[in-house]
């Protein structure tokens, strides 16, 4: 019996990991932008939050989970500490959240992408897995905002927009 050895080439490096998951953080602030004021923070469909909550639950996830990571700390997660009462507040926030993540993203060394992590003491799973939720997560949310913007009779940004 023969054996071939194959050589396994990554797939994606970090960096281009930070990239994505930016772009996507870049075409929700779009999102946000474009809501009027008054129903960023009050419209809603079917029992869903406003989507400045939404937003909100964001903020509270991507910096504070790479800070918990980088530094091995499994704190809680809190969306209730940051109550903005405009959009400028939110955005403002939003901005300084953006510099966190990549502050304590380029801090995690590729070995520990496939370490796993209890994220917020709930959810143990690798790194990497973890920091595609929070990608997914937004994708969701955003979602949910491009619903709301229609509904309001806006039209949302293209989803392949994200720079």
């Amino acid at each position: 019996m023969t054996t071939t050895a194959t050589t396994t080439k990554q797939f994606i490096i970090s960096e281009q990991l930070l990239e994505h998951w930016q772009g996507h953080r870049n075409l929700t602030r779009r999102v946000i932008e474009m809501f009027p004021e008054k129903e960023l923070f009050e419209f809603t469909i079917g029992g869903m939050r406003p989507f400045a909550k939404m937003a909100v639950e964001l903020i509270s996830m991507g910096g504070p989970a790479l800070k918990g990571i980088v530094n091995k700390k499994e704190d809680a997660f809190d969306d209730e500490t940051f109550n903005p009462k405009t959009k400028e507040e939110l955005l403002k926030k939003w901005d300084e959240e953006t510099g966190v993540i990549n502050q304590y993203f380029s801090e995690i060394t590729e070995e520990r992408f496939q370490e796993t992590f209890n994220l917020f003491g709930q959810y143990e799973f690798p790194v990497y897995q973890n920091i595609l939720y929070f990608i997914d997560n937004e994708i969701h949310h955003r979602a949910q905002g491009f619903v709301y913007l229609r509904a309001l009779g806006i039209n949302p940004p293209f989803f392949w927009e994200r720079f």
